[in-house]
């Protein structure tokens, strides 16, 4: 009995395992593209903008990772990242239907790996005093040998790591430069006038137009225009003034038929009042496209401007007023949570600069999408625009501030079905113009979703607002003190891509601090800080008294007293004076060791119960659940004999 017993319990274990292997093999086989993302930020999920790009692609990538095990092994941060880098790739290469293949290389020094991640473009970076060089980056390739690379994938920029791998792969499949389309009247390509106004500085373009035109086809289209190019993906339309109703029906159908659209009006355009207006011109600094933006459910007062006094820009003062500089609450940063973390154009930044700049809102009933980009602070308020016009007085201003503690937008994405802003269909052109040969037909509503960018300060693009310029052996330099041109750059970037390109967000990082352990040291930090500070005061009035003493003492030692080595006779009572403030500084100093014991005693007791709970959990449920089944079988003996 016992030896048949033996056998079967043989026979199911033998059983088991071949149970598990096959239902191992099955899984591989089956389920091998079935994934479950337990991460609270979804770090290793794919958005659906990315899945629509990689569900569009029509000839296949290659995807070169170039990753130094040794950098993880250093720097245990780059090793997590690392890691959430090659899943993400293999998510990508699941997702995209065998259009993207994945090669993992490990340069060691001096190898051909190494050389061939040199000729890619791959950066080195020295990881120790030898020179080592490590490297962890991408080189993707298309079938026609285009090639884009992430030379180093900096921990800094994880949370935009879905975007930059989506971006790379998008461009790959759409190599072509985008066409970018200008229009304005504003002097960004160089003013014509320079040399008439002695100015030779004034000639050289922008430098947001560099920048534009080193990612972008730029292409001027004129302010008179009567019908936008079809090939053009980016419009780009800056203080607009005095546009005929046809060319604002060629916008208004340019957006109509899916292109995008960068709009930027103005209250006060500093830019031009900062320049000699043509002769006979009428001196207006305001722009506005109303009828454009009431049709598509926007607001942007031309009367109204937006005053900040965090981030006000320090100007010098009149000359009848008493300070020296002054806060121009009129120009101001925004920065932190002026700036939306969520929108790849703006989550990268650290600030950016208006000068006289508007306000926008949604109008009340409208189903389109306001997502806010540039919004002022709570110490904000909104002004008559007349104020910052001719000679504004700052210091008046700021005299009359008083915050409304209201967020105030700035610039805003808009997207949703529009409706044409000439519903009547397209207006006669001007005076002894034609309509361009095949003119489209009216569209009355947008072939689905449009996307645009409405900013409400056209200044964001002057220099001298964002950007120092200076010349270094003849060349010019151009030195960013604020995200300006990033942002318009940024913008256009986003633009140009696809609805599933422009659809990405941020995300979170795989790095998740201990907020716990965090408190704890922030609570003790501050304890001990303030402990310091009393320490500093005690020591600053110790030596206070001591000068005092000293000075009043006389030139000759009194019974008891002592002299130091200046000659300085030192009485009883300085003594005891000195004494005091020592006990002080070694009792305040007892203290500070104490608090900085207790941080650490309560950092350590918390990590030693999480590291008893990792290790220890699993063996105590195994153990109890071992525990469990021993007792159930037990009694189900005992039942049976029964």
């Amino acid at each position: 009995m016992r030896r048949q017993r033996l056998i079967f319990s043989s026979l199911g274990v033998v059983f088991a395992l071949l149970l598990a292997v096959g239902v191992n093999l099955l899984a591989e086989r089956l389920l091998a593209s079935a994934r479950l993302d337990l991460t609270e930020g979804r770090l290793y999920t794919l958005s659906p903008g990315t899945r629509q790009v990689l569900a569009g692609l029509k000839d296949p990538i290659t995807l070169r990772l170039f990753y130094s095990r040794r950098l993880g092994a250093e720097v245990p941060q780059y090793g997590a990242y690392a890691e959430r880098v090659r899943a993400l790739l293999r998510e990508y290469v699941a997702a995209a239907g065998g259009k993207l293949r994945l090669e993992v290389f490990d340069p060691e020094p001096f190898s051909e790996v190494e050389d061939r991640a040199i000729a890619l473009g791959i950066q080195g970076v020295p990881l120790n005093e030898s020179g080592e060089q490590i490297y962890f980056g991408l080189a993707a390739a298309n079938l026609a040998d285009e090639e884009r690379v992430i030379p180093f994938f900096q921990a800094e920029r994880e949370r935009f790591l879905e975007a930059d791998l989506t971006r790379l792969i998008f461009e790959l499949s759409n190599p072509e430069k985008p066409a970018l389309g200008v229009m304005t009247a504003l002097p960004l390509n160089g003013d014509p006038r320079a040399m008439m106004l002695r100015q030779p500085r004034l000639a050289e373009p922008m430098v947001v137009m560099r920048q534009l035109r080193e990612a972008f086809a730029v292409e001027e289209v004129p302010t008179d225009a009567l019908l936008i190019p079809a090939h053009l993906r980016i419009l780009l339309v800056a203080h607009p003034q005095g546009l005929s109703e046809a060319t604002l029906y060629a916008i208004d159908q340019f957006v109509m038929r899916g292109g995008r659209l960068i709009l930027l009006i103005d209250p006060h355009s500093e830019m031009q009042a900062a320049r000699p207006a043509a002769p006979g011109a009428a001196r207006d600094t305001a722009s506005s496209a109303e009828r454009l933006l009431q049709a598509w459910g926007v607001e942007a007062p031309r009367d109204r401007v937006v005053l900040d006094l965090r981030g006000a820009w320090r100007v010098r003062a009149a000359p009848g007023d008493r300070v020296q500089a002054v806060d121009y609450i009129a120009w101001f940063n925004l920065q932190g949570d002026s700036l939306n973390r969520e929108e790849i154009a703006t989550a990268p930044l650290d600030q950016v600069t208006v000068a006289s700049a508007g306000v926008l809102r949604p109008r009340p009933g409208t189903d389109i999408a306001f997502i806010p980009l540039l919004t002022s602070s709570r110490q904000s308020m909104l002004a008559d625009a007349a104020e910052v016009r001719g000679q504004p007085q700052a210091a008046r201003l700021l005299a009359g501030f008083r915050a409304d503690g209201e967020r105030h937008v700035i610039a805003a994405r808009l997207r949703g079905n529009l409706v044409s802003a000439f519903p009547d269909g397209p207006p006669a052109p001007p005076e002894g113009a034609e309509r361009p040969a095949g003119f489209p037909a009216h569209l009355p509503r947008s072939e689905g979703p449009a996307n645009l960018v409405v900013i409400h300060d056209s200044d964001i693009l002057e220099d001298r607002f964002w950007v120092r310029v200076q010349e270094f052996f003849g060349q010019p330099v151009a030195t960013p003190f604020s995200g300006n041109g990033s942002f318009v750059v940024n913008l256009a970037d986003t633009l140009a891509g696809s609805d599933a390109m422009i659809s990405l967000r941020s995300r979170g990082e795989s790095q998740r601090p201990f907020e716990m352990v965090e408190a704890i040291r922030r609570e003790a930090d501050a304890r001990f800080r303030q402990s310091e500070q009393q320490l500093t005061e005690r020591l600053q009035a110790t030596e206070r008294r001591l000068r005092e003493l000293r000075q009043g003492a006389g030139g000759s030692a009194t019974p008891g007293g002592e002299r130091n080595a200046n000659q300085t006779v030192i009485t009883p009572e300085q003594r005891a004076e000195i004494d005091r403030a020592r006990e002080e500084i070694a009792a305040t100093r007892r203290e500070l060791r104490a608090v900085q014991l207790e941080m650490r005693r309560d950092i350590e007791a918390l990590e030693g119960w999480l590291r008893a709970f990792t290790i220890g959990l699993v063996p105590l449920l195994v153990t109890a659940a071992a525990v469990g089944m021993g007792l159930w079988r037990a009694r189900r003996r005992r039942a049976a004999r029964a």
